[in-house]
């Protein structure tokens, strides 16, 4: 049977893509957007799509949100909305806990009057694994893990982490969790480091990289995690939290020295023109050393994995940046 979801943060990079996917994969249904459109956001992502719908609106109206899920019957909402840029956090973190706290609290809050106990509903939220800090030279983080952030940005999704899992035993809602690693793909906003990196060579700008570049991260391609939060909604047992991870970890340096070695070949320059252009600069403060999913649960319990391919995914996302 077709449904109506609501998908916050619809038009940033991850939602615009999950909302490709659903489109795609659930053709009768209809989908409802709720993104505050700020800098981060391109509603052009989107436009187009027949069945989506955008509403300009603040995930912290509480009103707004529960006028939208009971105008339009909404049993699942796929919570994306967040501020999510930790350089930006450092400098200016009330905005972070305003959205990813405040935020996920009026939702939540919607939900719990609308749904009324309902358990066939599903508030699915989107989650980072920053919340459990960094790692060392071994291990991965896992479901059972404690909660250690280093930022303001993974502070508040930790906080926001925990709302969510209070609501569930608290008040019975039916809430699911994500913790996902790096992701990479079409449609993120320049300020993260791929696309920033692939802007700078393309213009022969200088690339910043913070310390030593030897801090590891762990990278996931769009799709995957899309793919892998449709999986969550269909199967995923309520009260339950599930790490996503590409199984694929990089050093930030590493990770450049590959990437400006496809920009060249896909601009046909000479080998090392892009490496050239990389610029130590002085590492961010708090700046974790090393993450890594294990991520085991979803791929046992619900029977999803990654299907990238980096080399290949990398090169696909070059060329649509470079486009």
């Amino acid at each position: 049977m077709s449904e109506t979801i609501l998908v916050t943060g619809g038009a940033g990079f991850i939602g615009s893509n999950f909302i490709h996917r659903w489109h795609r994969t659930h053709p009768d249904d209809r989908i409802l957007v709720l993104d505050k459109l700020t800098y981060a956001a391109d509603p052009t992502q989107i436009a187009g799509l027949e069945r989506v719908e955008l509403v300009k609106g603040d995930i912290q109206n509480r009103e707004l949100v529960v006028h939208l899920l009971d105008r339009h019957r909404v049993r699942t909402l796929v919570h994306f909305a967040a501020e999510s840029h930790v350089d930006n956090s450092i400098t200016g973190p009330a905005a972070f806990i305003q959205t990813n706290m405040v935020g996920t609290f009026a939702l939540l809050d919607a939900a719990r009057e609308v749904w009324a106990g309902d358990r066939d509903t599903r508030f699915l939220h989107v989650s980072t694994d920053e919340v459990y800090g960094s790692l060392g030279d071994t291990g991965k983080f896992h479901e059972e893990m404690a909660y250690a952030p280093n930022s303001p940005y993974s502070a508040s999704k930790a906080g926001s982490d925990h709302l969510v899992r209070a609501y569930h035993h608290t008040y019975g809602l039916p809430t699911l969790t994500t913790n996902c690693s790096n992701n990479y793909g079409p449609r993120q906003h320049p300020e993260k480091l791929i696309p920033l990196a692939i802007a700078r060579m393309a213009k022969n700008e200088p690339i910043p990289v913070y310390g030593d570049g030897q801090n590891v991260r762990d990278w996931l391609y769009v799709e995957d995690h899309c793919a892998a939060v449709e999986t969550v909604i269909a199967k995923g047992t309520p009260g339950e939290t599930y790490c996503i991870g590409g199984d694929n970890e990089w050093k930030n340096l590493d990770l450049l020295h590959l990437l400006c070695d496809t920009v060249d070949k896909h601009l046909s320059r000479p080998e090392g023109t892009s490496r050239k252009l990389l610029t130590f600069v002085k590492d961010r403060a708090g700046h974790d050393r090393r993450y890594a999913i294990d991520a085991a649960k979803i791929r046992t319990d619900l029977g999803w994995k990654a299907e990238a391919t980096f080399a290949e995914r990398l090169y696909q996302t070059v060329d649509w940046y470079l486009r």
